[in-house]
């Protein structure tokens, strides 16, 4: 099998996929808008990864492709692999990959990570996923996995954007969480979805580090301040923003966890271009 890898050949280009990474199939592209797409492929039967966490993806467009990393947006029980991401005009990696189109391959490398996981994290009652633009993509995994529903009552997920069409992927997959028939019921009164924008006037407006410092986040949502002994928080999203909510947390005192070291909150570094 590894060989027939080695010699396979795609379309759109002659250079051979490289060893140990998979070549997989575009499955569908969905455009938002003119800087935002998600596309699905399919998913190889040995690749693993715990929801929340990110892969290595690339085009096979050069004999040394460029390889990023990209947070997985579909649930670990998932088929296939969803993915979510910015268009960047001269980006190394999404340049390319903004133009894929059904069909099309892209390649896989064999490992996912991350911090953004639930082993992360110790009990608690509520879990808050703050997110800022593409950061929204692990939170996409985590809302449809059952587990995040057996570790906490309530799930608080953010989504902050400059205009309204920017929030039209969170938005429409948390409507579509709310029905899903596998996870629906255990959805139902828990998940909590809470979008703003900072540009174009919108129902909610302001900066998630703002609306959190001020409380208005907290008012508007019915729940108190945080608070190390009920809540939990995952973050994601530009590193402006993570940085801001990591002193936000901080202040709270609520203490960096990891893999190997669970505690109250998370933050993900990785990025893509």
């Amino acid at each position: 099998m590894q060989n027939a890898a080695l010699a396979l050949q795609t379309a759109e280009t002659s250079f051979p996929i490289p060893a140990n990474v998979h070549a997989e199939r575009v499955v569908s592209v969905t455009h938002y808008t003119d800087s935002l797409f998600s596309f699905r492929m399919t998913r190889p039967a040995s690749f693993r990864f715990r929801s929340g966490e990110f892969a290595m993806i690339g085009l096979p467009n050069a004999a040394k492709p460029v390889f990023r990393a990209y947070s997985v947006a579909s649930p670990a029980w998932d088929e296939e692999l969803e993915f979510y991401s910015i268009k960047v005009l001269d980006g190394p990696l999404t340049q390319h990959l903004q133009k894929i189109q059904p069909g099309d391959t892209v390649l896989l490398r064999p490992k996912a990570t991350g911090t953004l996981v639930l082993d992360a994290l110790t009990p608690a009652k509520r879990v808050y996923m703050i997110a800022t633009g593409t950061g929204f993509a692990p939170f996409a995994s985590l809302i449809r996995d059952p587990e995040t529903y057996e570790k906490f009552d309530e799930i608080i997920v953010t989504n902050t954007c400059r205009d309204v069409a920017d929030l039209r992927y969170g938005n429409e997959l948390v409507e579509g969480v709310r029905e899903d028939p596998l996870i629906g019921e255990l959805v139902e009164g828990r998940l909590h979805y809470y979008a703003t924008t900072t540009r174009e006037p919108s129902p909610r407006m302001g900066r998630i580090t703002k609306l959190m410092t001020e409380g208005t986040l907290y008012s508007d949502l019915g729940v108190p301040p945080l608070n190390r002994e009920t809540d939990r928080v995952m973050i994601c999203g530009s590193m402006a923003m993570l940085k801001d909510v990591k002193d936000i947390v901080e202040a709270a005192g609520l203490v960096e966890g990891s893999n190997s070291a669970p505690a109250d909150f998370v933050v993900e570094r990785a990025f893509v271009g």
